[in-house]
């Protein structure tokens, strides 16, 4: 007993205490797998080794051979509250394109092409369809992006998540020339800051969205004529994954593209600062773009700041490119081709040093540039 003194234990109930009892259910975890493996499999392509159900996966890295200076970049995160919107819809199949967005793109901001990811799922209860209806959303995700799902784990957690509660992460890890690096280093006075479309509020911001809601008595089933559809459906609608047509414009001749900046928590100018030197201001132009419907309608009924809406939502744009000013329209030119509606935000230019509600410098823990927002938001 190392070092303890045994103490007496009160009788066993009937039958004994198994598993099932405690409320895992091994069997259903196993269906689970069953109903996945197919979608999963379909993103391995031939540096994937092994099946599915290992200890961990596999994934040749002989291609290594092809760099002068590999690097290889990771992110991990998850998609916050938005699954209590999936969880309320009963809807699962789309939110893994909010995972797989809000991690994969986080490489491609410094230029990296994703490799591989994993996932994580921890829910009260394993509904076998549910769990693989969730992980088919993943999987698709990962395969427009070209990115293998080489592992991951459902872990049931009764008593600490609801039956029908869940919540999902991931982590990928991608590749990039050392010389290819995209980021502050590359910036310079004079570049211009292009806004690339968000498809909608993403996977950010959900406390506060919910909130409103609550606080409006708006359900999630409610039509909205300025959203053409439900509450739920928009809230609903997946992350735009950006992965491959920024790759594509940071390799295209010509492109010059010097830095990305993905919009996600803290919102436009807090991200853009992250990837700006310091001694350089992005003057931004809170005209230069419409802002979607289910942003105002998210301000107009909970009577939201525009302060407070600007550090929390993406207003419509999801990600940003600071190119040379000689690229900037082919980058417009190649960003539509590919889908992805773009425009001009701004410039970037010499640091004044001014202070004041519309600067924002220094976020994250990132001692960096500086974003000036100018002028009023359209509606």
């Amino acid at each position: 007993m190392t070092g303890r003194h045994a103490q007496p234990v009160g009788d066993a109930p009937a039958g004994g205490v198994t598993y099932a009892a405690a409320g895992v259910d091994t069997e259903a975890g196993d269906r689970a797998v069953e109903l996945m493996k197919d979608a999963v499999r379909a993103t391995h392509g031939p540096a994937v080794l092994g099946g599915v159900g290992g200890f961990a996966g596999l994934f040749d890295l002989s291609l290594v051979a092809r760099y002068r200076h590999p690097l290889l970049a990771t992110s991990t995160d998850g998609v916050g509250t938005k699954v209590a919107i999936a969880q309320a819809m009963d809807v699962h199949d789309t939110i893994g394109f909010d995972l797989v967005g809000m991690v994969v793109d986080d490489i491609v901001v410094v230029g990296a092409e994703p490799l591989f990811m994993t996932d994580y799922i921890a829910t009260g209860r394993v509904v076998p369809e549910r769990m693989a209806a969730v992980v088919r959303g993943i999987a698709a995700a990962c395969s427009e992006t070209g990115t293998a799902l080489v592992g991951g784990e459902t872990a049931e957690h009764p008593g600490l998540l609801g039956p029908d509660e869940y919540d999902v992460a991931g982590a990928a890890t991608g590749i990039v020339e050392a010389d290819d690096v995209l980021g502050p280093e590359r910036v310079r006075e004079g570049d211009v800051v292009l806004a690339m479309a968000s498809s909608g509020l993403h996977s950010n911001g959900y406390s506060l969205v919910r909130r409103v809601l609550e606080v409006s008595g708006w359900g999630l089933e409610r039509e909205v004529a300025e959203l053409g559809r439900t509450v739920g459906e928009e809230l609903l609608e997946p992350t735009r994954l950006y992965t491959r047509p920024c790759l594509e414009l940071a390799r295209a001749e010509g492109a010059a593209v010097h830095a990305y900046s993905h919009v996600t928590g803290g919102g436009l100018a807090a991200n853009l600062a992250r990837v700006l030197p310091t001694g350089l201001v992005a003057e931004v132009d809170r005209a230069a773009w419409t802002v979607p419907p289910v942003f105002e309608m998210v301000r107009r009924l909970g009577g939201v700041p525009w302060e407070d809406l600007e550090r929390t939502l993406n207003l419509g744009v999801g990600m940003v490119a600071v190119v040379a000013p000689e690229a900037v329209d082919r980058a417009l030119v190649a960003l539509g081709e590919r889908g992805v509606p773009a425009w001009v935000l701004g410039t970037v230019q010499a640091d004044d040093g001014a202070q004041g509600p519309d600067v924002v410098r220094g976020t994250k823990g990132v001692d960096g540039g500086a974003v000036r927002m100018r002028g009023a938001y359209r509606v």
